[in-house]
């Protein structure tokens, strides 16, 4: 097993390149790391400066004479190629054949619906193969189908162009359509068009969170604005403590003879309204009707005092 394994191993390194200690040359023209020609140098000395400078001697040209030899990272190259190698695939397109059947006597919403299948797979850079199937005595009528087939291209002429006109195939009536850009082409522009779509929101996006800051930067909190209010308060209330003093002390005793006048107009101004008195003689003349009420119910007792006599006729009896 173990020998097996490294039969394997050895296979998988064929077509590597050879370095290092696997040279076996006794000269080689040397290319430096950064791609300056050194000369033709012996093996020895190649491998000595690779050494030094802690690279691989890789043998990049080995049909020339002598074969050519440059100091590099082997494992950074391996890793690059492999990197290259897979943008490769990734960028290798493979065209794919779609096929869309048709019946003879097909609806306008079913027909709708395959011609945008068509658009769509042509859009993407693939083949589209139209058949139409025939059934009974509808075999005797091609042109029918050659019709319905002309206007299927004519409906998908902006993404495609006809590959192969209508033919018979058995019972089948077939027409390939090609795609006017190829899948690489295809790729790329979808490509364009998602990163410009992603650039757009992403300034869409900066945009709303600058005008967000703008305006968090121009709103002040609430708690400043009392905390200034409480002390613009403050302020005003001991520029009126300091101002009053200070009118006392200029004015003397003006203020304070003007003082009393004041208590007594506000004494004297509750003696000399009349409005009490008027209140009283408006609420008598309002009072007097509701004892007149009272002579309009005697009638009401009086009328049981004549029944009194009923019992005393009923003894004389």
């Amino acid at each position: 097993m173990p020998v097996e394994q490294g039969n394997e191993q050895q296979e998988l390194h064929i077509s590597d390149p050879r370095i290092n200690e696997r040279i076996r040359v006794p000269e080689v023209r040397l290319v430096g790391p950064a791609g300056e020609q050194v000369g033709i140098v012996r093996i020895e000395d190649a491998l000595r400066l690779a050494a030094e400078a802690d690279l691989d001697l890789v043998e990049v040209a080995p049909q020339a004479k002598p074969p050519v030899c440059k100091l590099m990272d082997f494992g950074k190259y391996k890793y690059e190629a492999a990197v290259k190698a897979r943008e490769a695939r990734k960028n290798q397109t493979n065209t794919v054949l779609k096929e869309i059947r048709f019946r003879l006597k097909i609806d306008k919403h079913d027909y709708e619906t395959k011609r945008g299948h068509a658009l769509r797979f042509l859009g993407a850079g693939d083949k589209v193969k139209a058949m139409i199937q025939f059934r009974g005595r509808e075999q005797q009528r091609p042109e029918m189908g050659i019709r319905l087939l002309q206007r299927f291209a004519e409906d998908v002429a902006e993404v495609g162009v006809i590959e192969s006109t209508p033919r018979i195939d058995g019972r089948n009536m077939v027409m390939v359509i090609g795609p006017l850009k190829n899948k690489a082409e295809a790729k790329a522009e979808a490509r364009r068009a998602a990163q410009r779509a992603e650039a757009k929101a992403q300034n869409e996006a900066k945009a709303q969170a600058e005008s967000d800051r703008v305006d968090t930067d121009n709103a002040t909190p609430l708690s400043n604005n009392l905390g200034e209010q409480l002390a613009e308060a403050l302020k005003a209330s001991e520029s009126a403590a300091v101002e009053a003093p200070l009118e006392d002390v200029a004015a003397d005793g003006a203020v304070v003879e003007e003082a009393p006048v004041a208590e007594a107009s506000v004494k004297e101004a509750p003696v000399e309204e009349p409005k009490p008195a008027a209140k009283p003689a408006a609420a008598k003349p309002a009072a007097t009707p509701k004892p007149a009420a009272k002579p309009a119910a005697a009638p009401k007792p009086s009328m049981p005092k004549p029944g009194a006599p009923k019992p005393g006729a009923r003894k004389a009896n």
